[in-house]
């Protein structure tokens, strides 16, 4: 069975990377050839990526045209987008829409063949994902960096979720790549 994998950006005071609170131009701003060959080559173990309409709309105005060195998997790996209103894909290939249920739209996915699912999105699709209980690793890259606003990673939730370190790896620029799962 296919892991659902949560990928995110974060400030090191755990706020979202949205584009109200400044963090994505530091992303954007950090010149570190070793974390982008690493994150590119995460990027290849992806079977699918899966985001929501808005973040669809934004990435596939911005990839099919783009020369930066992960433009080619995010190109190339499969996507799904959940949504209930977006007419077509077409814009971006590889790209299918998923309309039902997310949490049966997921399990769909999590038992078809192939390489893991990455969830690559917003603070909203996120959160219903992991409000929902379907990830299987959360994969955060710390921004060295503290913004004081913006939304936190993690949703209020009903019960706390106790999770595991299984990995990092720090990078010459200060991004941390911390990797965890979920303790069941």
């Amino acid at each position: 069975m296919r892991q659902l994998i949560l990928g995110f950006y974060v400030s090191l005071d755990g706020k979202s990377a949205d584009a109200d609170n400044g963090i994505r131009d530091v992303m954007m701003s950090i010149d570190d050839p070793e974390q982008e060959e690493y994150f590119v080559s995460r990027l290849w173990e992806a079977g699918a990526f899966l985001m929501g309409r808005t973040t669809y709309e934004s990435m596939a105005g911005y990839w099919p045209t783009s020369d930066h060195p992960s433009a080619r998997a995010m190109n190339e790996i499969p996507k799904v987008v959940f949504s209930r209103t977006l007419k077509s894909a077409e814009d971006w290939p590889e790209t299918r829409i998923a309309r039902g249920d997310t949490a049966e739209e997921i399990a769909k996915l999590k038992a078809e063949p192939g390489k893991d699912l990455v969830a690559a999105d917003g603070t909203r699709f996120m959160h219903a994902l992991i409000r929902l209980g379907v990830v299987d690793e959360y994969r955060l890259w710390v921004l060295p960096a503290v913004t004081g606003k913006g939304a936190p990673l993690f949703p209020e939730l009903d019960q706390a979720v106790k999770l595991r370190l299984v990995k990092s790896t720090a990078f010459p620029s200060g991004v941390l790549e911390l990797v965890y799962t979920p303790v069941r």
